[in-house]
């Protein structure tokens, strides 16, 4: 009798901001073997002055790209859905609350200090550890309270949960997605019922949390399993490090962080503005930075015609050596980025290789000073910092970065969040 080996594959659909895609992984002598069978272009659109997804169009994407997969893979055994934090779907039922906004809008401005009114940022840090951003989905939620948008709304979906309620019936709460909401109580990793309670939120919009691996559904003959679906907390478990080492998913933003036991919440922490986020069996300390965004946006105003390839070289033959505050508001959605850099530097006109190699130079002095509060914060002092993600691919940068640093970089071109997604998955099939 031929015994036969059953390959079990599955899928991961990783979603971005800016793209997503679909990749097919299987377990091979002990390694994670990779096919993309899907791409797709995402990303917010203005409406009535508000920046905003297009739900249905992202889900038919979903939707076409399993059906992709599923032709090329026949034996797909399980699928997950990892997409960025804070933003989210309001339900009624099963009807969408529209519109669903993007992170990049500036509705939360007026809520901001009445969340703070009711409970200082001091508490909210020690209760719940996770930095402040004026897009964290507190504020977000506190802003639809505001505007009359919770009344007769049943569930509160993040995003790669409402994607994976569209395809199996099952509306799920994943724990490193929810740890991004700003809502998450850092002891009991489970939404912070006084924090929900103060801000008159209703508490049936947030049930308790599930963990990756869990399989909640199934679609077209697919499980559908919980992956992290914070597209970092899968990054952070698709990056192979050796010990315990500083790591950078390098795309739109920069996530800079480190693998920590438990949440570091003290006063230091707060003033450095580091986040502590649900990890698969750890917490990753990390801060929210600045990344691609702003090379992406300076392309698009200076040179959308030139190849990324031709601007790093004439960003590394440039002689220009002063830099901007990277993580500064004036960068985080300006009309013009190279205005922005213009009334940063007082300027008036430079050379593209001049405005380029000002933004890696200031990107790599970002990293360095994150990295310099973090090892003040734990207490302990790193030699490497592994860099997967898209900014990986750019070696000067990396040059750049192990410069400002004094740290060994490994850079890994790696599709590490989909690595993660997919090893979270295989696991739990095995």
């Amino acid at each position: 009798m031929i015994a036969v080996m059953i390959m079990n594959y599955a899928l991961a659909i990783d979603i971005g901001a800016s793209s997503g895609r679909h990749i097919v992984g299987r377990m091979e002598n002990g390694e994670i073997k990779t096919k993309e069978v899907y791409r797709f272009p995402n990303g917010a659109s203005e409406q009535n002055g508000h920046l905003v997804w297009d739900m249905d169009t992202l889900l038919d994407h979903v939707r076409s790209g399993i059906a992709e997969a599923k032709r090329a893979f026949p034996e797909i055994r399980t699928l997950s859905i990892d997409t960025w934090g804070v933003d989210y779907v309001l339900m009624k039922s099963d009807t969408e609350v529209l519109p669903v906004y993007a992170y990049r809008d500036s509705r939360t401005e007026a809520a901001i200090s009445k969340v703070h009114e009711i409970i200082p940022f001091t508490e909210l840090y020690s209760r719940t550890g996770c930095q402040f951003q004026p897009f964290n989905s507190i504020y977000q939620i506190y802003d639809d309270k505001l505007r009359g948008r919770l009344e007769g709304v049943t569930d509160f979906l993040m995003m790669p949960e409402y994607l994976m309620y569209r395809l199996c019936g099952a509306k799920a709460r994943e724990y490193t997605n929810a740890t991004t909401t700003g809502m998450v109580s850092a002891e009991s990793g489970e939404f912070d019922r006084e924090i929900i309670s103060r801000l008159g939120l209703p508490e049936s919009l947030f049930p308790k949390l599930q963990h990756p691996g869990t399989v909640i559904g199934e679609y077209a003959g697919i499980k559908v399993m919980l992956c992290a679906t914070h597209d970092t907390g899968s990054a952070v478990e698709g990056i192979p490090m050796e010990g315990e080492n500083l790591y950078i998913s390098s795309g739109t933003w920069s996530l800079l962080g480190v693998k920590t036991p438990k949440p570091i919440t003290t006063d230091g922490s707060m003033a450095a503005n580091y986040s502590n986020e649900g990890g698969v069996g750890y917490n990753r300390y990390q801060k929210n930075i600045m990344g691609m965004w702003l090379v992406n946006e300076l392309r698009r105003d200076i040179c959308p015609d030139k190849d990324f390839e031709s601007i790093v070289h004439e960003a590394e033959n440039s002689n220009f050596n002063r830099t901007i505050d990277a993580d500064s508001p004036d960068f985080f959605a300006p009309k013009s980025m190279k205005a922005a850099f213009d009334a940063s530097l007082g300027v008036s006109d430079m050379d593209v290789g001049d405005y380029f190699r000002c933004a890696y130079l200031s990107l790599a002095q970002s990293y360095c000073r994150a990295i310099k509060e973090l090892e003040g914060n734990t207490g302990r002092t790193y030699e490497k910092l592994y860099i997967v993600g898209g900014g990986a691919k750019n070696l000067f940068l990396n040059r750049l970065t192990a410069e400002a640093t004094g740290k060994k970089v490994i850079a890994l071109p790696i599709e590490a969040t989909a690595i993660g997604n997919l090893k979270i998955q295989l696991e739990a099939i095995i």
